[in-house]
């Protein structure tokens, strides 16, 4: 990652507290984000993997600023989002946009294609008319895969896959720098869902756009992005480029993804990996590494003290002490032949 980074954030943390009961007791909070420093450099695409209740979406939402991080900075093209003014705030607003993961609830049903997408032309350029609106947002459907026609039709109308695309239309309508996708087809059906992510690339790359992929399917990571970021319990585990993240996991978890992983093949299968109990919760982490009490190989010192990312190979990071551990790749998981 040696270009200048678009996205910025260090020991970014967003923590919940929860109040007391009736009768009192000791005050909880939840550490749904606790201390991520990550860079994501322009042009490029930084997959975010991890299990329902990683605190992924947690993440995505501070990075938008959606909400005030609890420590830490955020910075958008060299500007810190907590100290920017109102001024800078509305431009950078305009330069960032997002796709949301239910195609269906994301779309007002009474609100025509061409209403939907002029929204964001209405706050960011307000000087067009109704009639340049509706035929930017047909160029916008067309460049999505969508006939220019379907401007004046209505949500209930389209499949799926076809909202989706909808979704991106107006994400890509004040012409954005970066894009933060949450979970974009893990509602869709399995044969749509490689039209939608052929469609994320094809746009990235022809309109340079710097994405945040948020899913928990590292597959879908594979198939889109130029890092992957591995996230457990708020934080992250394992970062790196993608091939070599997929050809050489150094934490446990990773591994324990990759075998999880779907795969075409109907001989030789994967041996999956499967981990002990559900993540823990965010209010009572375990001490040490969060991932220990789920590891298989997890030491009596991996209790001690929680683990920083460090630096295994040129841009490759994981926080994991063991380092005799020879992690199967995603090729290496295989069963022996019957």
């Amino acid at each position: 990652m040696s270009e200048k980074a678009l996205i910025e954030t260090r020991d970014l943390k967003q923590h919940f507290p929860l109040r007391k009961g009736l009768f009192g007791g000791k005050s909880q909070v939840v550490k749904a984000v606790d201390g991520i420093s990550i860079e994501i450099p322009r042009r490029s695409v930084l997959g975010l993997v991890g299990e329902s209740g990683s605190g992924k979406s947690t993440f995505g939402q501070a990075v938008m600023g959606l909400t005030k991080p609890t420590a830490g900075s955020m910075t958008f093209d060299g500007i810190d989002m907590a100290t920017a003014s109102s001024a800078e705030l509305r431009g950078l607003k305009r330069r960032m946009q997002m796709v949301f993961q239910d195609p269906f609830s994301s779309l007002n049903p009474r609100m025509s294609v061409a209403e939907t997408l002029g929204v964001p032309l209405r706050f960011h350029e307000p000087q067009l008319n109704g009639a340049q609106r509706k035929d930017r947002a047909a160029e916008m459907l067309e460049r999505v895969g969508l006939p220019g026609q379907y401007v004046d039709r209505f949500p209930h109308e389209f499949s799926g896959g076809q909202r989706q695309r909808i979704g991106i239309a107006r994400a890509l309508m004040v012409h954005p720098d970066f894009i933060m996708a949450d979970e974009v087809v893990s509602a869709l059906d399995v044969s749509v869902q490689a039209q939608v992510l052929n469609l994320f690339g094809r746009l990235q790359r022809d309109l340079e756009l710097t994405m945040l992929f948020i899913t928990h399917d590292l597959a879908v990571v594979g198939h889109v992005s130029d890092f992957v970021a591995v996230m457990y319990l708020g934080r992250v585990v394992e970062i790196a480029p993608t091939r070599e993240l997929f050809s050489s996991p150094k934490h446990p978890y990773t591994e324990a993804l990759l075998s999880a992983a779907p795969t075409p093949q109907t001989k030789n299968r994967r041996q999956r990996i499967v981990l002990k109990g559900d993540i823990p919760s965010p209010l009572n982490p375990p001490s040490g590494c969060p991932f220990r009490t789920r590891c298989p190989y997890a030491l009596e010192e991996c209790a001690h003290s929680t683990p920083e990312l460090r630096e295994f190979a040129s841009g490759h990071k994981a926080a994991c002490i063991r380092d005799d551990l020879s992690l199967a790749s995603a090729t290496q998981q295989q069963k022996e032949p019957a």
